[in-house]
Order: structure tokens, then sequence, then C-alpha cells
């Protein structure tokens, strides 16, 4: 005869502690809860007006800058110090663990510091500025310090515009009338391009082909670049100019450029053609972007004032961060752990902002992270709703963005309906619709 005995153990149920909350087993069968969609739209509803009443993204605002803030950079590790460069040819280096200035140069460069970057270790910091030179320096990261001198500078034939550091190698590359790329150990470049332009802005290197580079020209041009040719690949030309360029990290072969037309622009390396996606949300210049470490969304820094944060496939940006005193933003950084988004402007405050509004700092409980996690899962449910995707969607914007933008607004509807009406009153085929992602593109050079 078999026995089959009933028995349950107190620790599945009750609490690790007397006051810990007791835990309760619950029936899934939909046929005993009738009324569970009603009940979790609900909750949807109350998750979303949570997250707009917890939303309060601004940390902190670090001063110290006597002039407009140009560029800053920070090393791909964990519990790195930001570096920034400022118009009047001062730079500084910060301590992000504890939000305070660690060193300062008054002079590292004669007029601006046009460019920033790191080595991916963090140990050296490189430098341009109008002096028309490229400057090495020792980075102490422990006590957050810089070395008094250059280590070592590397003289060039123009005004550098950018800098950009190698994501593997001991190189990098220098902008102005020609794109340069330097070995830490040579005073001339390895490798001198040059594509019939008078000067180029900005140059990347890509973070997964050691030998790729992509830059923008005042030429209004996208010009990408092979080291190991020696050779220019590809160019394309668009309708307005480029003032920054960043590779996704996690989809190398992909680029997101930040135009004078108030738009960014997605691109894939291998069909320039069109572009894969195009954001536009920012109501003038685009003047930086960069990408998260996890290459799922990016920042964008514009002249009207604004920093917006855009998940890498979506046509609108989903945060816009914006403060009473904050002039024109002129460059921005996501943290090395994407938690943090840093923006530089010409007020000469770099502020630090939630890469997430409404997420909370500090340490969270187990039992918090599931109920965020089960908030997070009810928005994405039921996000189609009309009045959930009303509440999600809303930004309160300045006066100014919002003007300019129902401006705009008004301006594309009636393009839109001017290009319909030619197209229903011209004979068939005269009137040909051209897509948005191909309309910035006037011709791809090879």
């Amino acid at each position: 005869m078999k026995i089959k005995v009933l028995q349950r153990s107190e620790q599945d149920y009750l609490g690790a502690t007397a006051t810990d909350i007791t835990r309760q087993f619950r029936n899934a069968d939909p046929e005993l809860h009738p009324f569970e969609r009603a009940r979790e739209y609900q909750r949807a509803l109350k998750a979303v007006k949570m997250e707009k009443i917890f939303a309060k993204p601004f940390v902190k605002a670090l001063d110290g800058h006597t002039d407009s803030i140009k560029c800053m950079a920070m090393p791909r590790v964990e519990a790195a110090p930001l570096l920034s460069g400022s118009c009047d040819g001062e730079l500084r280096l910060w301590d992000m663990q504890h939000l305070r200035c660690g060193m300062a140069v008054q002079k590292a460069h004669e007029g601006f510091v046009r460019g920033v970057t790191t080595s991916p270790d963090g140990r050296r910091a490189f430098t341009c500025g109008d002096d028309k030179a490229a400057k090495m320096w020792q980075v102490y990261k422990k006590t957050c310090k810089l070395s008094e001198e250059p280590q070592a500078t590397y003289h060039t034939a123009y005004i550098p515009g950018a800098i950009d550091h190698h994501w593997t190698k001991p190189m990098f590359v220098t902008v102005g009338d020609t794109v340069d790329v330097w070995d830490y150990n040579r005073s001339s470049p390895l490798s001198s391009f040059e594509w019939g332009c008078e000067r180029v802005i900005t140059a990347r290197f890509n973070p997964a082909e050691p030998a790729l580079v992509a830059s923008t020209a005042v030429d209004r041009s996208i010009g990408l670049y092979d080291l190991r040719g020696n050779s220019a690949i590809r160019k394309v030309i668009l309708k307005m100019r480029s003032n920054g360029v960043c590779w996704n990290p996690m989809r190398p072969m992909n680029f997101t450029v930040a135009n004078e037309d108030c738009s960014l622009y997605s691109f894939d390396m291998r069909k320039l053609t069109a572009a894969t996606y195009r954001h536009w949300d920012h109501v003038m210049a685009v003047l930086d972007v960069h990408y998260a470490p996890n290459g799922q969304e990016f920042v964008s820094a514009s002249y009207d004032n604004t920093v917006r944060l855009w998940n890498y496939d979506s046509q609108r940006s989903r945060e816009v961060y914006h403060g009473k005193r904050m002039q024109r933003v002129l460059c921005c950084h996501y943290t090395p752990d994407g938690r943090f988004v840093v923006s530089g402007s010409e007020d000469t405050n770099l502020r630090v902002w939630k890469a997430k509004a409404d997420q909370k700092l500090g340490v969270t409980t187990p039992r918090e992270k599931r109920a965020q996690a089960y908030r997070e899962t009810l928005k994405s449910k039921f996000a189609r709703m009309p009045e959930i995707s009303r509440i999600k969607r809303h930004r309160h914007v300045p006066k100014m963005v919002k003007t300019l933008s129902d401006k705009r607004r008004v301006m594309r509807e009636a393009k839109t309906r001017k290009e319909k009406n030619r197209q229903k009153h011209s004979k068939p085929g005269t009137v040909v619709h051209v897509a948005h992602k191909k309309r910035p593109i006037l011709k791809e050079m090879e």
C-alpha cells in the first residue's frame, strides 16, 4: 500500500525575519481571475504616473571652468575620471565618484581646447588645441591627478579640430586640413588622408574593425578611411553639414551623425544610399552625439539648450533634459556604466543627469527590483493604450523649444500637403515620392 503525505516547510512561506512579509501563493488559472486584465491596466496606468512623479533626472552641476566647455571624454573602464576642455585653454580632470574636480591645468593649450580623448585603460589623456599641437598627459586615476607637464607634444601643420583614440592600439587620430593617424612614439603621422575638402570636423575609430575611421567634413560629407590600404573607401554627401559622429559599440557597422538640419541620421556603412533611421525631435542644430556602452541608446546635445536621449531604433526621443540656466549644449557623454549622462554647455558648467529619469540612486532591495521589473513589464504591455501613451509621451520643454517645434510641425505638414497635391495634379510618374531616409543624401562617392 502506498500512502501520499502532504507536507510543507515553514521556510517556503515565512520571511527571513519575524518582521518580514509572509509569502503568498497564488493560483494563476485565468478562470479564477476574470478581471485580471482590467487590474493590470490600472496598475500600468499607476506605474506610468509614478514614473512622471519620481522623474528627477538632474544630479549635480560641476562648476569651475571659466569659459564654455568645448569637449569632454571618459575612459571605457569603470570608476573612471572625466576629462573636460574649455574655450580658454583650461583642462580639468573630474572625480566622478565624489563629483568634484581633481585637478586643473590652466594653460594646457593656447586658445581653445578643441578636443580631448583618453586611452582605453585611462592612464593617458590626449588633447589638441589652437596652438597647432596635440599633447599626451599622464593620468593618475587613484589620486585623480594629471601630470603637470605633457609627456609628449605632437606638432601639426593645421589647427586640429578633434581627436580620438584607438579602441585597442596605442594610436590616435587628429583632424583638420587632413585626417592624420599618429603613433605614441613618432613625431610625424603614420597615415594622412585627404579627399577634396577644405576642413574635416571630427573623426572616430571603429570599435570592432581596428583599421576603420569615420569622419565628417565642412563640405557636408561623411568619409570612411581604411588604415590597411592607407586609402579612403567611401564618401557620402548630405544636404547639410554633420557636426559629430559616433559608432554603435554593439553594432559596429552602424554609426550616427549629428546634423545641422536639427536631425540625427543613423547609417549602415555597407549601404550609404539611405539612412537606416532618422531622429528628428531637436529644433536647432545638433552638435554632438554619443552612444551608451550597451549600444541600445544614445544621447545628443543641441544648440537649442537641450539634451535628448534616444533609443537607437526610434525616430522620437524618449527623454529631454533642460535647465533654466543651461545655455547651448556643446558636448555630451555617457558614463562607462551607462547609468548617467554628462553634458557640457556654454554656461561653463558640466551637468550630470540620470540616464533613466526616475531611477533610484542608492541601494535597491531585491523586493524593489522585482516591483520595478513588474511595473516595466506592465508599461510595455499596455504601451499602445491611448491614455498610457499620452502620459508617457508628454514632456515639459522651454517655451522657445515649444514654439519652434510647433512652427516646424506646421511647415512640415504644409510641405507634405504640397507634395501630395503636386502628385495628385501631375502626370503619373513625373513627381516621384522620395522617402525621408533618402532626402538628406545628395550623392555617394567611392
